[in-house]
């Protein structure tokens, strides 16, 4: 026996838009394998990563580092609940919700480094309707979102904000009838409610500011139906962490919440969405998940970090914007091509 930690690193070869190949050499290079073994674990196809995962746990492995988006930390992550293996995280998808809460860098050498520390927590986790979820999960607007970006069969933060703007000119609110803890009951005619474990939905978009996943409760976030003079004043919320200081925004924290609507429709969550019926189950699980987590994170972080992630998260929306300008001119140029060739026949 070795006496060295056991890790399973589970790749989606299709999330986001880094090189896999490179991160493989970051490992290679900067893991401390001098404390960890680990091998490398490819899925391939949908729900691969949560069978790699559950079979890592059964076999007493000490941490599986989901590399990818939230959809595949979601993946690897329910089938480690209530396991003593731990969830690590690379983080390369398209919002990286999870990843940003628990200020684990975006660098995957930053995150190497982060699991060479290897510090670990207990941490809360959701389910919807018994579907488990890390980050956050919702119905109404955003749900509708995800399924659009779903359909849309590319990723990317430039994909989400033109579904976003697209369909929230057409978005129709809906009133749900609320409950919570089994006592209180709520009726709201509302744009979206998040239901939250975790503070953002990925790309530094806080839905939830003070959200906690080790205080054993959940921060649900109503949002009244807004018009579209006020559409830009909450995204700027959205993404400055003030969002809860809106007067269109109602919050509070319970540990289950039920949510009845009139008509069957979408949910999401972690950003996947699934068809659900007219009565959703929402329900906070304290401490069922280990996570390799920073040591070095602060309970909020500092203004210049924030901008930071705004200047990132631009330069990402920017890359993205002139890759599909470069698209559009390429299709261009090739239908003058075409057309020349057809007049000069």
């Amino acid at each position: 026996m070795s006496g060295k930690k056991k890790i399973y690193f589970i790749i989606n070869p299709i999330s986001g838009t880094q090189k896999k190949d490179l991160i493989i050499k970051d490992i290679n290079r900067y893991l401390d394998n001098s404390r960890f073994d680990y091998e490398v674990k490819y899925t391939q196809y949908a729900g691969h990563a949560a069978a790699i995962a559950r079979e890592a746990a059964n076999a007493g492995l000490d941490i599986v580092v989901a590399i990818g988006g939230d959809g595949t930390v979601n993946e690897v992550a329910r089938s480690l609940v209530h396991h003593t293996t731990a969830l690590g995280i690379i983080p390369c998808g398209s919002g990286n919700g999870l990843a940003r809460h628990l200020q684990i860098p975006i660098d995957p050498v930053g995150a190497i480094q982060v699991l060479n520390e290897c510090v670990i927590q207990e941490l809360d986790y959701g389910k919807i309707n018994n579907i488990p979820f890390f980050c956050t999960c919702g119905i109404g607007f955003d749900a509708f979102v995800s399924s659009k970006f779903a359909e849309a069969g590319k990723r990317g933060f430039l994909t989400y904000i033109e579904n976003t703007l697209r369909e929230g000119l057409a978005y129709k609110p809906e009133t749900y009838t609320i409950t919570i803890d089994g006592n209180d009951q709520l009726i709201y005619k509302a744009f979206l409610i998040a239901c939250a474990n975790a503070s953002q939905y990925g790309n530094n978009a806080y839905i939830a500011p003070n959200a906690s996943m080790s205080d054993g409760l959940m921060d649900v976030t109503i949002m009244e139906p807004i018009s579209v003079l006020e559409a830009p004043q909450i995204a700027i919320q959205l993404f400055n962490r003030t969002i809860n200081h809106n007067s269109k925004i109602k919050t509070f924290r319970c540990k289950k919440v039920n949510i009845e609507r009139k008509n069957p429709g979408v949910i999401h969550f972690d950003g996947d969405p699934v068809m659900s019926g007219k009565n959703i189950e929402v329900e906070l699980v304290e401490k069922g998940l280990n996570v390799v987590v920073n040591s070095h994170s602060s309970p909020q972080p500092p203004l210049l970090r924030i901008f930071s992630d705004f200047y990132e998260d631009f330069n990402q929306f920017r890359d993205e914007l002139f890759e599909k300008h470069k698209r559009i001119l390429r299709s261009q140029q090739e239908h003058v091509r075409n057309s020349l060739k057809r007049f000069n026949k």
